[in-house]
């Protein structure tokens, strides 16, 4: 029986305290590859983008060293270290100070394979030249590039309206654009 593969990638002295980190860490522990990158992507938090770097890192990893897709992987293990914390002060009042802790941590991240999923052989490089290749694909006729010129000018585009002016817009009170309304008093200040 053979191991299982095991990708690793590792984030050291990030400058982020590892109890905010690990808050991101929950998300995306035993997501796969996929999943996890589309919610590091949209999170928030500042600790999202040192984590979608280290997870990107190692599905390159994977990619190079394993000849591995990232479609095949999912997190196995990730885990948050504290690292080094820098000590600063803070002036205070009648001559005392105070003691900062800047804390920093470190990242661990470890793929795992998939289940029943082989791993993808390499491509063979051709020695074919490009303009061979190019020869091969097909040609649209003259005659159905012109008429889909034709086409594109039959309908011309319409202009785009700024943000919230569409005409449903006006009536929800979220257009930019001022009602128009003579009723109201609008209050002017006088010139001098």
């Amino acid at each position: 029986m053979a191991e299982a593969i095991q990708i690793k990638a590792k984030l050291g002295h990030v400058r982020i305290s590892p109890r905010k980190v690990r808050l991101v860490v929950d998300l995306v522990r035993n997501l796969e590859a996929e999943a996890a990158l589309v919610q590091l992507k949209f999170n928030k938090k500042e600790a999202a983008q040192p984590l979608l770097r280290l997870l990107n890192s190692a599905l390159a990893n994977a990619k190079n060293n394993f000849s591995l897709e990232k479609e095949a992987l999912f997190i196995d293990k990730i885990f948050v270290n504290a690292g080094p914390t820098l000590k600063r002060w803070l002036p205070r009042a009648m001559g005392r100070a105070t003691q900062l802790r800047k804390r920093t941590c470190q990242v661990e991240l470890i793929l795992g394979q998939k289940e029943g999923v082989a791993v993808k052989a390499e491509k063979k490089k051709t020695n074919e030249p490009e303009i061979a290749r190019d020869k091969l694909k097909e040609e649209k006729p003259a005659e159905a590039i012109t008429s889909a010129d034709e086409q594109k000018s039959e309908h011309p585009q319409k202009e785009k309206r700024p943000h919230g002016a569409s005409g449903s817009a006006k009536y929800r009170n979220f257009s930019r654009q001022p009602a128009v309304t003579s009723d109201k008093k609008v209050f002017r200040r006088k010139s001098i």
